[in-house]
This record gives structure tokens, C-alpha cells and sequence, in this order.
């Protein structure tokens, strides 16, 4: 394979000196132009049907598409056929353009004014191959003789024009393609796009949409940059035109050229959702435009429920969104690494602690509530997981928010369970865990009933000392405890060593809320050091704070002494 590289051609690059996007930066959303219902259609093992389309068309319209194209109606009669029923059954918002594709051949454009008819507002887009692999292989004919197809097409597309206007009042705008722009001699692309302005009568206040197509991704993206500036530089009618990009994904790098080709001064973007086309595809408008949105551009696209635009897109193409696709793959708001759902953990403990106006979350780039998404499937647990993982799961799934301290004892304990499985874990498996290691553990000391009440002693400096009384079962007996102490945390301990349970060191505890309104429960988290000096860690849960406490103290003490 080493020298099979040879009989490949490097792409010529563009003689660009002072090429000005490197400069630039993204400030306002393009004009989109959606070409799945023709460009991404033609690519389809199985094209949609007339309904399949129709639905298409509808979503396009609702996620924002002020112009799409609808497809080819001169090609077939299933084209012509989805062409008319938009029309006739009034399905065209007046604010939205539809956009024909037709190739520069006069019976195809005479047809496909037959299609249009009816219609408000209408893009006629034409084109012809330009390229200098096509002159040579397909055409036979020199840049004169591919002018030549496209002016006399550009006349024709002009006198049918007038004549529709006449007739009908449409508003009718035209759109060129020198196709496989990419692969033509960037003087020759220059020269074309001039002659066919001035054959359409193109003017400042009547601009004609001038699309550069990436037919075939044939360089790296600076290189497209610098073929859209110099047309753009040289073109002698540019204020007569809206500059246009059609990119294609065959490099795997259709988004960098589309972006570099907008900074390079590129108005308008024809792409697809999720990228749909020919061979590696068209470019990927939902990533275009999120990536836009995620640097604070307002793309004037709706993604906010990304699920439903994939589900109609996985309905009526047949087609599938992988798991990795940028914003809507079923993976991509999603971290297995343990440093990444810890560093994730913080960041949105950050947010919710610092009240911040800014996004700032560690490993993802938007909210994931931005497009319909939701933080339960953000971490996932497997094997390579770290301590911080779990402990989000609890906390976003469950509403259980664990100490640090105790991030790495829950951590080891789901880590095992995943390696025994050999896959990952879901939360509710992780619950289970939770519940098996701390809310269940009832041996050795079960304590089986419990109360406090405060004792009324006089002498006690103004305070009132609190009175624990229980029954807790060990050794397969039942034992009465009871004893006072300035709190219920001393007063229970002090019960404990009424049986023989002492040493244990109170380290700390927190608490807080696990559900709201009247059946609102408290969880409290007890760090004790048990009488060798480890750490010892349980919780408790009880619609009475101290109870809930006092629970947590019988775990720690029971789960140190199984350990």
C-alpha cells in the first residue's frame, strides 16, 4: 500500500498570499439551504415516498429551514409528483422558499418550470459540471464550450422567468452551481460565474445565489477557504451576489471547510441534517449549527428537542444517527472515564453553587438540556470508571449527594460489581448496590425500636439534655438501651456503651433533604473511626433528622464490623 500513493495527484493549492479568513471569526448564523429531500434523498438505498417526504419537508420547516430544496422534479415523475402536492395542498409557508435543482438542459428546465408552477416563492437552481477532470472525461470540451452550456441555460431560465411572472406574479430567484467547483481551476470558476450573472441580469437589488460546491472533498479545508476567497475577490459582480457553499464529507472534514469557508467570506450553507449524501455524505447541518450555538451564535435553527428530529429523520430515511454523532448520538453526552465523570461532577456542582449566567462543565461543550437531552445518561458506570462517577449517579438519579470521603469506598464497591458483570452498570443496578451496602445492613446490631425525648433537668445551665431509649437486638437477644446525653448523636453512643459497643470516635455527619412536601425524608451521612482507628461510613435515613442520624450510626458500626 506504501507506494500505491504514487498514482495520486496532490491537490493543487491556491496562490493566496494575503488570504484574510484566518483572521475572521463566526459572528452570525448563514442563510440554510436543506438539501435532504433531493441531494440526501438520491443517496437512500430506499428514497422516501410522497408522505415520507412530506413529513420530511414539514420538520424542516418547523426546526427553521427558510429555504429547501425539494428536489428534482424534471428527473422523475415521483420528483415532479412531491414538487406539485407541496403546491396544491398550500403546504409552503409564505416566509419559506422552495428550491428545484435542474440540470443546464432545455427540456429538463422547461419541465421544471411546469413543476413550479402555482408556487410563491421559488429558487430555480441549475448547474453544470465545470471541473477540469469532467471537461476532459465526460464533456470532451474546452472552458468555452462549458460556458456556452451554462449562458444559454441561464437565457432560457430568464425568458421562462419572465414569462411565470407575468402570468402568476412568482417570485422567482435564481441560483447557480459550478459544479464540482473543488476540482475546477479557480481562474476558470471566476470566469464562469461572471458570464452567467450577466445572462440572468443580475443586479445589487436582484442578487443571484452563486453555490460553490465541494462536490468531492478534494483538499484540506484551508485550501476550499482560499478557493471561495479568490472567486470571491475576483468575481467582477460580487455585490450581484449571495456566495454560496455546497460542502460534501469524502476527507471526513465537511464542517471544517464549510467554517473556514463562511470566515472566508461564503454567505449561505447547503448541507443536510445529520449529514446524509452521496457517498461519505453531505456536511452536517445540526453540527454546523450547534457548534455555532455552543459559542454563543444563535444558529436560527431549533434543535431543542434533538430526539424528535432524529426520530423523524431515522423514519423517513432508514437511515440510523451513530452513537458517536456530534449533540445527537446516543454516547455523545456521555463519560465512562473516571476523571471525566469526576471533573463533570464538580462542574456542575460549580454551577449550581456559584449561580453562574455561563456554561462551565468540564468535558461538555453545551448543556445537554439545550437540545432535549437529559443528565441521568451523562455518566455512565463501567470498570474504568472512577470514584466520582457513582456518586453523580446517586445524586442526579436519586437525589443522594455523598460526602467526598465517602466517593471512594462507593466507588470501589460499584467498580467490583462492574467487573464481575463484564459490563456496564445502570443506575438503578447502582441503587441497588447503594441500598445492599448502606441501607440494608441490619447485623450485627439491629436496632429494632428507638425514641428521644428531651429531659427537663433542672441545673443543666440552660440546656435540655436528650434522652435516647431503644431496643437493639445482637447475638440473637434483644437489649434495652437507655441513657442521657446533651444530644441524640451522645445520648445514643452513650446507650451503645451501656452494651459493650465503645471506642468508636464521632469524626462528622451531614445531612440534607431527599424529597419534598409532607412525605419529605432527611438522609444523614456519618463518618466514625472505628476503635482500630479506620474510617468507618454509614447512612441513615428518617423523616426525623436525629432518628436519620442515629440510623447512619448503627451502619457505620455494623458495616465496620462485617468489614
Amino acid at each position: 500500500m506504501n507506494n500505491g500513493c504514487k498514482k495520486y495527484i496532490p491537490f493543487r493549492q491556491i496562490n493566496l498570499p494575503d488570504r484574510t479568513w484566518p483572521q475572521k471569526t463566526i459572528t452570525k448564523a448563514p442563510i440554510w439551504c436543506s438539501v435532504d429531500l433531493r441531494d440526501g434523498n438520491q443517496a437512500l438505498i430506499d428514497p422516501m415516498n410522497l408522505e415520507e417526504k412530506l413529513k420530511f419537508f414539514q420538520l424542516l420547516v418547523d426546526v427553521g429551514f427558510k429555504e429547501i430544496e425539494i428536489g428534482f422534479p424534471s428527473a422523475s415523475e415521483t420528483e415532479y409528483e412531491i414538487c406539485r402536492a407541496l403546491i396544491e395542498r398550500n403546504l409552503i409557508p409564505d416566509d419559506v422558499t422552495i428550491q428545484v435543482l435542474v440540470q443546464a438542459r432545455e427540456h429538463l428546465i422547461r419541465k421544471t418550470f411546469d413543476a413550479i408552477h402555482g408556487a410563491k416563492n421559488v429558487i430555480v437552481h441549475f448547474y453544470n459540471s465545470t471541473s477540469t477532470l469532467q471537461r476532459k472525461i465526460v464533456f470532451r470540451k474546452d472552458m468555452d464550450g462549458i460556458i456556452g452550456i451554462a449562458v444559454d441555460a441561464a437565457k432560457l431560465i430568464r425568458q421562462l422567468t419572465e414569462k411565470e411572472i407575468a402570468e402568476t406574479g412568482m417570485n422567482i430567484r435564481y441560483e447557480y452551481s459550478p459544479e464540482s467547483f473543488s476540482g475546477t481551476e479557480v481562474e476558470n470558476s471566476v470566469r464562469i460565474c461572471d458570464e452567467v450573472l450577466e445572462a440572468l441580469g443580475a443586479a445589487p437589488e436582484k442578487k443571484v445565489i452563486l453555490n460553490l460546491p465541494d462536490t468531492v472533498e478534494m483538499c484540506t479545508p484551508n485550501t476550499f477557504a482560499d478557493q471561495v476567497e479568490y472567486c470571491i475577490r475576483n468575481i467582477k459582480h460580487r455585490d450581484c451576489a449571495v456566495i454560496s457553499v455546497h460542502p460534501h464529507n469524502d476527507r471526513g472534514t465537511g464542517v471544517a471547510a464549510t467554517e473556514l469557508s463562511l470566515l472566508a467570506g461564503a454567505e449561505r450553507v447547503e448541507g443536510t441534517l445529520f449529514g446524509n449524501g452521496e457517498r461519505t455524505g453531505n456536511v452536517d447541518i445540526v453540527t454546523l449549527a450547534m457548534n455555532m450555538y455552543s459559542q454563543g451564535v444563535d444558529p436560527k435553527l431549533n434543535f431543542s428537542d434533538i430526539h424528535h428530529v432524529r426520530d423523524i429523520y431515522e423514519h423517513c430515511t432508514g437511515m440510523k444517527v451513530p452513537p458517536r454523532q456530534p449533540y445527537a448520538g446516543d454516547l455523545v453526552f456521555t463519560a465512562f472515564s473516571g476523571s471525566h465523570q469526576d471533573a463533570i461532577k464538580k462542574g456542575v456542582d460549580y454551577m449550581h453553587t456559584h449561580q453562574r449566567p455561563y456554561w462551565e462543565v468540564p468535558y461538555l461543550p453545551i448543556d445537554p438540556a439545550d437540545v432535549g437531552r437529559e443528565y441521568e445518561p451523562v455518566i455512565r458506570i463501567n470498570s474504568q470508571s472512577g470514584k466520582g462517577g457513582a456518586a453523580f449517579v446517586m445524586q442526579q438519579s436519586f437525589g443522594f449527594n455523598m460526602p467526598k470521603a465517602m466517593h471512594p469506598e462507593f466507588g470501589a464497591v460499584v467498580k467490583q460489581a462492574c467487573d464481575k458483570a463484564g459490563r456496564e452498570l445502570m443506575p438503578k443496578e447502582i441503587y441497588s448496590l447503594f441500598n445492599e451496602e448502606y441501607l440494608e445492613v441490619n447485623s450485627p446490631y439491629n436496632l429494632k425500636s428507638y425514641k428521644l425525648h428531651e429531659e427537663n433537668e433542672e441545673g443543666a445551665a440552660g440546656s435540655n439534655p436528650v434522652q435516647f431509649e431503644g431496643n437493639l437486638c445482637f447475638q440473637h437477644e434483644d437489649h434495652p438501651i437507655r441513657a442521657v446525653g446533651n444530644g441524640p448523636i451522645d445520648a445514643f453512643f452513650r446507650a451503645l456503651e451501656q452494651v459493650g459497643v465503645q471506642n468508636y470516635k464521632f469524626v462528622t455527619y451531614q445531612e440534607h433533604a431527599i424529597s419534598r412536601g409532607a412525605d419529605s425524608k432527611a438522609v444523614s451521612y456519618i463518618h466514625l473511626k472505628d476503635p482500630n482507628g479506620k474510617d468507618a461510613f454509614g447512612i441513615g435515613i428518617d423523616s426525623n433528622i436525629s432518628l436519620a442520624s442515629i440510623k447512619g450510626i448503627i451502619c457505620a458500626i455494623n458495616r465496620s464490623k462485617r468489614a
